[in-house]
């Protein structure tokens, strides 16, 4: 009976140190999760940002005024974008593959630093194949000559070809140009949270704001 009773005992505290641990790794998620919405709040406050929504944003012909600097916030991925320069030619159409010549700069808001960047040199890019298939918009990063400096730089940085997420977004209200005028090329900056983000910011439970520019290419 006691060797009963004992089992039972350590069996009863076997579950609640199970169930505890479960809670605390919730909590701790929560807490991340509370964490970067602070940051995202406190970095749209520091940087005077007029948020919009999906309807004000409608009414505008799908365009944010980046004289007012305003941000259109996206209900399904949570991203913030505004769109600085819509870019000439045409959007990917429905059915359509092609090859998407990206230069960005990444901040990390929360820990106000700058993790990578391609822009500040025109010879380097990142390039994705992108394809769509009505609303769906499927990327991966082609993989180049990572000894190139500057060069690929998300591809080498985060040693994956996947896309984040959050750069998907902005691809339906974007026209995909070349450098062959001033407003060839389309230039988006976006608030991304972790869950639309690169693969350390999801694991980590970090936002990111990028600029980027996105050219089509060859």
């Amino acid at each position: 009976m006691k060797k009963m009773k004992k089992t039972t005992f350590i069996l009863l505290v076997t579950a609640f140190v199970t169930a505890l641990a479960a809670c605390k790794q919730g909590e701790t998620y929560g807490e991340k999760k509370e964490q970067e919405r602070a940051a995202i709040d406190q970095f749209i406050l520091d940087s005077a940002i007029v948020v919009i929504d999906e309807a004000q944003f409608a009414l505008q012909g799908n365009m944010t005024d980046a004289k007012r600097n305003q941000y259109v916030y996206m209900t399904k991925s949570g991203v913030y974008m505004q769109i600085v320069n819509k870019g000439d030619s045409v959007p990917l159409k429905d059915g359509e593959t092609a090859n998407i010549l990206v230069r960005y700069l990444e901040y990390n808001i929360q820990a106000k630093i700058v993790l990578s960047t391609n822009m500040y040199d025109s010879r380097y890019y990142d390039k994705m194949t992108v394809s769509r298939n009505q609303s769906s918009y499927n990327a991966s990063f082609v993989e180049g000559d990572v000894s190139i400096p500057q060069g690929n730089s998300m591809y080498s940085t985060y040693n994956t070809t996947s896309v984040p997420p959050g750069w998907l977004v902005p691809l339906p209200y974007i026209n995909l140009g070349r450098h062959t005028s001033p407003e060839g090329v389309a230039r988006v900056k976006l608030i991304v949270p972790h869950t639309q983000g690169q693969t350390s910011a999801s694991a980590s439970v970090y936002p990111c704001f990028y600029i980027i520019s996105y050219e089509r290419g060859a």
